[in-house]
């Protein structure tokens, strides 16, 4: 095409995020303004898609980690005739539209992922070239590469200096992701202004040491840019990070390379002008030529095309493999089918017991056969967390059909990496750490929530339990901190069995993250024949024991605190106290029972109850109301072996039965 048609196509796209931002009067304008150049290249002449089925699974993943430019993928997403009209991008951040400030993720209509917390987008893209390895290694065969898609990401220079980013391009680079490659908006400025007050290290020199293939380009001359992506392409045994140096707010008189233009519309009069600088029509709003419109919507039938030459392979491949495509079809299908009653331990009895995070791990190893594409590990404490499959190979750098994988010391982008798993489809990714160190993975795991994702957290040492290693380790405040996180289900089990159960419930669970809290110690195996059976988990809170007639007290616990109150039970009742116990492993899950459910387990006219849980009692009230009470942890816990520390904190029979005598008016 003609350089004044490609020129007219990328001004296309930066005046509707211009007039999109006015119109709102709110937004970024600059970075679509900057990096329009670099976006219309990649997405006109690399990206592999099908605007007519943004699911088809062998497509490109383009993450918008600079979501703050979120205007730019709108306007890319109505060019190339995704379900996104321009009335959207006119209803840009209002209430009901598909066109909010921070997508974060809508599939239906082409966002893949688009961060709003910077850094994310960034870790996210590497958990998607990650699966993307992964399935390639396990379903590709000779003649047939089903999975052979790049994870395209424009990132920023927030991006670049949060965290979470280190963390994810030192593993990126370690494995050596070529499928990955990253276009870095170079513009040199920031919120509070030039970077350079802050962001001075040499950012390539950094991706260098971290096993990158670095490039630095012109960000508005477009054929440095085709070229660079064709570099990198080139490049399969690193993932790639091209520095696009540009101008936020490109061709705004008075705002470009300032950090107005970073996040506030420019004004009617300065969208005027740049208009005017650019030649573009000053009384028109939303303005899309029609040539420029025909160039984008090549993609459709382009799209289409792609797909349907995948689809025939496919049906070439299944011929030949017809095992291997009847399992791409069921994992794709998103379905986990399986006997679970078949496939899940039950675990005997046991005074003695076991720890619930040894017994989440002899789960896992009964599912790893039958779930092929279940992949995880640990954030360096695969033995403490018990997290690795058993005779299933490691990921490693070159060699990507390992299901184990080693995150190493970085929690931050574990969480985020389990994300683009999750995104990207066809995996059922899990990662596991210390339960304190979940305020690490918080911002992921947020997210996972918010775009319903099945990830599932193995956070292990859950409470004071865990011992010497003292109140840096102990969580405290942590259980009730991620129950304040809608759409995430937390399950803290009361043994093996009801271990094994909530693995059930988080691999059902298709619509969201599931966290489980399993403990250090050793606790009993409850014995089913006398109580009620582990299923009950999945109803969140059920009855275990109860007392013959209407009970006088109710006694609720979750995790390893349940065996305290079932000793209590039996105390209370040598002194006639007839007393329920209630086990809660899941307040998402109970609060998701019908009404008349939960006043069975915990009947209104009992108003005695009492409340076991080491953790800060935060939210307990909901449950125990005005006339019950609470034994948690009301401070930091203390260096020393577990059963003095239980002891110290009135976690015992004698002290829970005590409390209850009280409530009771009989102590």
């Amino acid at each position: 095409m003609s350089k004044e048609l490609d020129q007219l196509c990328v001004n296309t796209i930066r005046f509707l995020a211009v007039d999109g931002v006015q119109k709102a009067k709110s937004g970024h304008p600059g970075m679509p303004m900057g990096m329009a150049d670099a976006a219309y290249v990649l997405w006109t002449q690399f990206l592999r898609h099908n605007p007519a089925n943004p699911r088809w699974p062998n497509r490109d993943r383009f993450v918008l980690s600079a979501g703050h430019g979120s205007m730019l993928l709108y306007s890319l997403l109505f060019l190339t005739g995704y379900d996104m009209p321009i009335t959207e991008l006119m209803r840009f951040r209002q209430w009901g539209s598909h066109t909010p400030g921070h997508p974060e993720y809508d599939p239906d209509r082409g966002v893949e992922m688009t961060t709003g917390p910077l850094g994310q987008g960034f870790a996210t893209g590497v958990g998607m070239a990650i699966a993307e390895r992964f399935l390639a290694a396990t379903f590709n065969r000779p003649g047939y590469n089903l999975v052979d898609h790049y994870v395209y990401a424009i990132v920023s220079d927030g991006d670049l200096m949060e965290g979470i980013s280190h963390e994810a391009a030192s593993l990126a680079g370690h494995l050596r992701l070529g499928n990955l490659i990253y276009l870095y908006d170079d513009n040199h400025i920031s919120i509070d202004g030039p970077t350079e007050i802050t962001f001075t290290e040499d950012r390539a020199a950094r991706f260098v040491a971290y096993n990158w293939h670095v490039q630095r380009i012109n960000g508005h001359d477009r054929a440095a840019v085709a070229a660079a992506i064709r570099a990198a392409q080139a490049e399969t045994g690193r993932p790639s990070l091209i520095c696009c140096r540009t101008h936020i707010g490109y061709g705004s008189p008075n705002r470009q390379d300032t950090a107005k233009a970073h996040g506030e519309p420019l004004g009617e009069e300065e969208v005027r002008l740049t208009k005017q600088n650019l030649g573009w029509p000053e009384d028109q709003t939303f303005y899309v030529p029609t040539e420029a419109l025909q160039v984008f919507r090549q993609a459709v039938p382009r799209g289409e095309q792609l797909e349907q030459e995948w689809r025939a392979m496919f049906q070439r491949y299944a011929a030949e493999y017809p095992d291997l495509a009847e399992l791409w079809q069921r994992v794709w299908s998103g379905e986990v089918t399986l006997d679970w009653e078949e496939v899940l331990p039950v675990f005997a009895p046991s005074e003695s017991g076991e720890a619930t995070r040894v017994a989440s791990g002899q789960v896992l190893n009964a599912l790893a056969p039958v779930l092929p594409t279940l992949i995880g590990g640990s954030a360096d404490l695969t033995p403490s967390n018990n997290t690795e499959l058993k005779g299933i190979p490691w990921m490693e750098p070159g060699k990507y059909a390992g299901r184990n994988i080693h995150f190493g010391v970085r929690e931050h982008a574990m969480g985020a990496i389990l994300n683009g798993m999750a995104l990207h489809g066809g995996v059922i990714p899990y990662g596991g750490t210390f339960l304190v160190f979940s305020d690490y993975m918080r911002p992921a795991i947020r997210l996972a929530a918010m775009m319903e994702v099945p990830v599932v957290y193995v956070f292990t040492h859950d409470s004071i339990g865990l011992g010497e290693d003292g109140p840096t380790h102990q969580p405290v405040e942590h259980l009730p901190a991620l129950r304040a996180i809608p759409n995430l289900v937390v399950i803290r089990p009361a043994d093996a069995n009801e271990t094994s159960q909530a693995w059930r419930v988080a691999l059902e669970r298709r619509h969201g993250p599931t966290a489980l809290l399993l403990t250090r110690q050793k606790i009993p195996i409850f014995d089913r024949t006398t109580l009620a059976p582990a299923s009950g988990l999945r109803q969140g809170a059920y009855v275990l024991a109860d007392s013959d007639g209407q009970p006088d007290i109710i006694l609720i616990a979750s995790g390893s605190e349940v065996a305290l109150v079932l000793g209590a039970r039996e105390a209370l009742a040598q002194r006639g106290v007839r007393a329920r116990v209630v086990s809660m492993p899941s307040w998402e899950l109970f609060e998701a029972q019908p009404a008349e459910y939960r006043a069975q387990v915990l009947p209104p006219q009992v108003t005695a109850r009492l409340a076991v849980e080491a953790a800060i009692p935060l939210g307990w009230e909901r449950y125990v109301g005005d006339r019950g009470a609470v034994i948690g942890m009301e401070r930091f816990g203390a260096s020393a072996p577990y059963q003095v520390l239980l002891e110290k904190f009135g976690f015992t029979v004698e002290n829970v039965t005590q409390r209850a005598l009280q409530l009771l008016g009989k102590a």
